[in-house]
């Protein structure tokens, strides 16, 4: 680790210097004109290109800020209370095709922070400028973990006033917790990214209670169909402060996940209500705390925290469409949240509503299980194989290769969070170009079988569908192939209605169905709140999830983050959280940090809080 900056270091492009020493040149002229409080000064050392990402460490939100303009007024905002300094590089820098890499680290008045610095020459002044920054708080001063070094003793060596053991200590706190304890906050939703929370707070030292209505942690995964795999690769999904031991499975059987969560649960001490339901909950502006009637296990309590997180997921709110004839259809109808998987169904004649990953999954397994199956593709779809995702997609990043090269999980999450949206797809669009060209007989086979591909609006493919929508693409695992040779049947169009014993599409043709199943995806996580709090808050939040790409379920104007996910909202006291294994550890930091902050009364002035312009 570097701290100081050489005497002969010099202050430009000069490719004579390494690329470290080019990133504690800039880094040190960036600290300088902070500590005097030049904005000019700090401004003109990022390109008029350039983007300045921030994870609550100067603005307490999550706020990406493009070009000069927005960086001037960030910090003629933020820059006083912030008061950053003691910038540096945490490794060497590094140099690719002309762009020197750094990861960086600093502190500011509340905190320390890490980061991530991308540098490029300006041809006609000859000086490095900033072409994309990232800021990072990790923890806040006075408040840090007990972790490392400063991880908590556990025995008593001596005397001991209190003789309580352990369990009986965590017994007595659990009792208390909800009842003569009221929790700071209340998180609604357990599965992965209320766990992954739960943790950071208890960690954190702050009050908290995570509820769900299923008998135990993991039951999210464990009731979904029996064939149900992780997609993503065990290196991306591990959970914050205990990652999956080096035998686990690159993908992840459900029921698996959900064993790994119950234990999670357990030995991270998160305390977690099974069976339990949230009622309702009301806001009180004058006091500034919620009323959360809930319902644990038939008991009938009320809570009242201050702040409450719906981490109900963006794949919790089923979308159930509503077809005319659904009273009159005769057989089964379910989302595909609700499928069983295909015990049971042997002989009948099953419609799959949908072409995404959970229409794929259900369809392979009821074909494999030697039942007569239709897939009904409403929209195209983008496909994209397992193996080459791994390889081309992730591999730099998230994989056994990348490990054994030095990646560990914090640098790779900080380097994927360092491209900004804005240019991510300029990153990603060369990667799937690679793809295609890779797997061209395998997308040939699949469209001669009549399906419908697409890569995006912008060709950009998988992630950026998936941040801009989260919906609209299949991770291949094998059902690809059951579609391409026919196995899996295929139909186009949207449902007209529902007959008593069949689906009828838009153009007249007519499904034998004894079964549908509705793949028809999530609506947006404010729907959890409008059934919990009423419309008003709802559309005070507004749409979550999404960019504001302007791109197919996407719509402007241009966000920079992702929708009210993890950061202050228009509702004061109410956060979201949720999203993929690796969002659910990556952000949970972040959202811990800034509910911390608040618990201890530390002034939390947001910056750029996010407009609404979508109510759904």
């Amino acid at each position: 680790m570097t701290q100081t900056l050489e005497p002969d270091a010099p202050n430009s492009a000069d490719h004579r210097a390494s690329p470290q020493q080019r990133a504690q040149a800039w880094l040190a002229r960036f600290e300088t004109a902070l500590a005097a409080r030049d904005v000019p000064a700090v401004t003109s050392l990022f390109a008029t290109d350039s983007f300045w990402r921030d994870l609550v460490a100067f603005t307490w939100n999550l706020k990406t800020v493009e070009g000069r303009g927005q960086i001037t007024d960030m910090l003629g905002t933020r820059l006083d209370d912030t008061d950053p300094s003691a910038f540096a590089t945490s490794e060497p820098a590094t140099e690719d095709d002309g762009v020197v890499s750094a990861f960086i680290e600093f502190e500011t008045a509340t905190g320390r922070g890490i980061g991530h610095l991308r540098l490029r020459s300006d041809g006609e002044a000859g000086q490095d400028q900033a072409w994309t920054l990232l800021t990072a708080l990790q923890e806040l001063k006075g408040h840090e973990e007990p972790t490392g070094a400063r991880r908590l003793f556990g025995a008593v060596h001596g005397s001991d006033p209190d003789t309580r053991s352990w369990a009986e200590k965590r017994a007595d706190e659990q009792v208390a917790l909800g009842r003569t304890v009221q929790p700071y906050v209340l998180v609604v939703g357990g599965g992965q990214g209320g766990i992954a929370l739960g943790a950071r707070l208890r960690q954190l030292g702050v009050p908290a209670i995570v509820i769900d209505r299923h008998d135990r942690p993991g039951d999210q995964w464990r009731k979904r169909y029996k064939s149900l795999c992780l997609h993503d690769p065990v290196w991306y999904d591990h959970l914050p402060y205990l990652p999956f031991p080096e035998n686990w499975p690159v993908f992840a059987p459900k029921d698996k996940i959900g064993d790994w969560l119950e234990f999670y649960t357990r030995v991270m001490e998160v305390p977690y209500w099974s069976r339990t339901t949230c009622l309702s909950a009301a806001y009180d502006e004058n006091a500034g705390r919620w009323t959360v009637d809930i319902d644990r296990d038939g008991e009938r309590l009320t809570l009242r925290p201050e702040q409450l997180v719906l981490a109900t997921g963006m794949s919790g709110k089923a979308n159930v469409p509503d077809f005319p004839g659904q009273d009159v259809f005769a057989g089964e109808a379910h989302h595909s949240s609700q499928h069983p998987g295909p015990d049971g169904y042997a002989g009948k004649k099953v419609v799959v509503i949908g072409a995404n990953n959970s229409a794929h999954d259900i369809c392979k397994a009821l074909v494999d299980n030697g039942i007569d199956t239709t897939m009904v593709q409403r929209s195209s779809t983008h496909i994209v194989r397992s193996n080459s995702l791994m390889e081309i997609g992730l591999g730099a990043l998230y994989s056994e290769q990348a490990v054994a090269g030095g990646m560990t999980t914090k640098k790779a999450d900080l380097t994927f969070a360092s491209l900004p949206y804005r240019i991510m797809h300029e990153f990603q669009i060369p990667l799937y170009d690679q793809i295609r060209e890779r797997d061209k007989e395998f997308y040939d086979r699949l469209e001669a079988a009549g399906f419908e591909l697409d890569f995006g609006d912008d060709e950009s493919g998988l992630f950026m569908k998936y941040l801009r929508r989260g919906s609209g693409y299949y991770i291949d695992v094998g059902a690809c192939e059951l579609v391409a040779d026919g196995s899996i049947k295929l139909e186009h169009g949207d449902v007209d209605h529902l007959a008593e014993h069949s689906v009828v599409l838009a153009d007249g043709t007519e499904l034998a169905a004894d079964v549908v199943v509705y793949a028809t995806g999530y609506g947006s996580m404010n729907g959890w709140a409008a059934d919990l709090m009423g419309t008003e808050i709802a559309e005070r939040v507004g749409k979550v999830w999404g960019l504001g790409s302007d791109t197919t379920k996407d719509p402007g104007p241009w966000e920079g983050e992702q929708r009210s996910m993890w950061k202050p909202t228009q509702q004061p006291g109410l956060w979201f959280h949720g999203g993929n294994l690796h969002q659910s550890r990556h952000y949970s930091l972040y959202l811990a940090l800034q509910l911390k902050a608040r618990y201890e009364n530390i002034p939390t002035p947001v910056y750029g809080l996010q407009e609404v312009h979508h109510l759904s």
